[in-house]
């Protein structure tokens, strides 16, 4: 792996991280909520970025692998929290909030993969 590679990784976890604190606090701090919005908008947020970044790099193949790492597993990859839905279910699960853990499932798994599906959907017919 090239040197290039990894400062792309790693700008773009600074990058990512810091979307995912200030998303996160901005949609905890301003909507009244009893799930975990603030993980589920990062995690929806970053399915529809990256459906729409794979239809870009579909229509543009020439874009050089480090731009792509850049935006995918740099920003991205930091962005969206997997393993922080994993343990805010768990607590759920774990306090007897079961409706709320299995919402939470539920729409962190249908509506991330609804939101990559439209985002790849929305680049390849509306950007020609």
């Amino acid at each position: 792996m090239s040197s290039i590679t990894i400062i792309a990784v790693a700008s773009g976890g600074a990058i990512g991280a810091t979307l995912r604190m200030l998303i996160n606090g901005m949609v905890n701090r301003h909507v009244v909520h009893t799930l975990p919005l603030g993980t589920l908008a990062v995690n929806l947020i970053g399915s529809l970025l990256i459906g729409m970044l794979f239809a870009y790099f579909h229509q543009n193949s020439t874009l050089p692998p480090q731009i792509k790492t850049f935006l995918v597993t740099g920003i991205l990859g930091a962005l969206t929290t997997y393993s922080t839905f994993a343990i805010e279910s768990f607590f759920l699960l774990e306090a007897g909030h079961y409706l709320h853990a299995f919402a939470n499932m539920a729409l962190n798994l249908f509506g991330t993969i609804l939101l990559a599906g439209l985002g790849y959907f929305l680049v390849l017919n509306f950007t020609k």
